[in-house]
């Protein structure tokens, strides 16, 4: 056989000592698990933690005796591929499950986390429609949740390399039960294709097809719409410059210009604690800037009625302002209140205490997007088309339900308008200034502050 050039040889070499290190590396962080397995409880053997040392040193010894040998036939695409291999292999040899949210009985170990491959920090744009889950945030222990739904999926993908601590996972918009997003924002650390992910030169179309990949598994109501990879410093909530919410409601008879006039009042810097749900314990700054606030028509109508939404942007949010704001509104366009109980609720020299009053639906409450500085989310062009067809399909479905639901309308028996009875009196309404309130900040904080006194006895 004839001898391998000089410029092979080299090459092979580099890819061997680059192989050595990744060893080492290896190496060092057996041995971080094995201090850990030693105090460990859940059945973790410290004997299973070298497993994979070991595989790679197999590996490591074979490539040695390829560096001895370089007359041999040799297949470059081995090396340079080596890092992506490394991860199906360990996966396979370790007998990772389809499901990957569950633990080995052998090791007790969390499976579909692959800690030893590569990895970068990705902003994922997500899409849900919220009405068969308990809000975004998997905190409550309630399922289902969009959360839970996403890592889920992140799991069985085995595109996780930590726990959801440890991935610098974060959220930009936290919805509640119900609501649906088209913009939400998320962070973490994935598993990667490209080992050098510092480069100055990155092929992204070497990269892992996130999108593609997410959206094979997650659930119907659920899509990721983008991918886009982030600096260090990038966090999903605190680095998000502003919001935009949308409201979708049907007019009726509601006053669209008092609406807009009165909605005019909430732009700019206010104090909103008597628009949301007030968390004393975890939030003591109410201010926040909203920069738009405009009512406008849909150009959908339905038995002589037309669809109009409300349109929201802001820096950020508190808990519950947006259906709050929208509540207030709807009295006003209801000729219930006056615009300028929007003034006298921000006033909160005024104002200390909220009056009672229930928050607007949340099913028509969408999360449309989150902006961010020099973050361009990317959809590959098969993972696009992939979109464009599930999108169009869940339309369809849901114009056949809403027409079957049209059918069934038409089929009642109306019964014909008797002019003797007499119509029902509307329930009379309390004035928002003239309800009952809720306790003021400094009342919630100091009851706060006692209990914790008290726990500390």
């Amino acid at each position: 056989m004839a001898a391998a050039d000089p410029e092979t040889a080299a090459a092979l070499r580099g890819e061997v000592a680059a192989l050595r290190m990744r060893v080492q590396e290896l190496e060092a962080e057996n041995q971080r698990l094995a201090r850990i397995a030693s105090t460990c409880t859940c059945g973790f053997k410290e004997g299973s933690v070298g497993s994979i040392t070991a595989h790679h040193n197999v590996k490591f010894h074979q490539n040695s005796t390829m560096e001895k040998d370089l007359s041999s036939p040799f297949d470059h695409t081995v090396i340079s591929n080596a890092n992506e291999m490394q991860c199906n292999r360990n996966a396979d040899d370790n007998g990772l499950p389809e499901d990957s949210s569950k633990h080995t009985k052998r090791t007790g170990r969390k499976v579909g986390i692959l800690s030893h491959c590569p990895k970068r920090l990705v902003a994922l744009k997500v899409m849900y429609f919220g009405q068969r889950f308990y809000g975004f945030s998997s905190e409550g222990n309630i399922e289902p949740t969009v959360e839970s739904e996403i890592f889920k999926a992140l799991e069985r993908a085995k595109l996780m390399v930590a726990n959801r601590k440890e991935s610098c996972y974060s959220r930009c918009g936290r919805t509640d039960k119900g609501v649906s997003a088209t913009g939400q924002v998320i962070s973490l650390y994935l598993r990667s294709n490209i080992k050098d992910v510092g480069g100055d030169m990155l092929d992204e179309r070497s990269e892992i097809d996130y999108v593609k990949v997410l959206n094979r598994i997650l659930p119907r109501d659920i899509r990721v719409l983008g991918w886009c990879p982030v600096p260090a410093d990038f966090h999903a909530r605190f680095t998000c410059l502003s919001r935009e919410y949308k409201y979708l409601f049907w007019k009726g008879d509601l006053d669209i210009l008092e609406m807009q006039k009165a909605a005019s009042k909430f732009i700019g810097e206010h104090d909103f604690r008597n628009f949301c749900k007030m968390d004393a314990a975890n939030v003591s700054n109410y201010r926040r800037h909203i920069t738009e606030f405009t009512i406008s028509a849909c150009d959908r109508r339905s038995n002589n009625d037309e669809l109009c939404s409300m349109t929201i942007k802001g820096s950020a949010f508190l808990w519950h302002q947006v259906r709050c704001m929208v509540a207030v509104l709807f009295l006003i366009g209801q000729g219930l209140e006056s615009p300028s109980v929007v003034d006298s609720l921000l006033d909160i020299m005024k104002t200390s205490r909220k009056p009672q009053y229930k928050m607007a639906p949340e099913l028509p409450l969408i999360l449309q997007s989150c902006l961010f500085d020099k973050a361009n989310f990317m959809c590959s062009a098969d993972a696009s088309r992939s979109l464009t067809e599930h999108l169009n399909d869940e339309y369809r479905h849901h114009m056949l339900q809403a027409e079957i639901f049209h059918i069934a309308s038409s089929c009642l028996p109306f019964p014909e308008p008797n002019s003797s009875e007499t119509p029902q009196k509307k329930r009379n309404h309390i004035p928002l200034l003239s309800r009952e309130t809720e306790p003021s900040y400094e009342e919630r904080i100091s009851k706060v502050k006692a209990k914790l006194a008290d726990n500390l006895k």
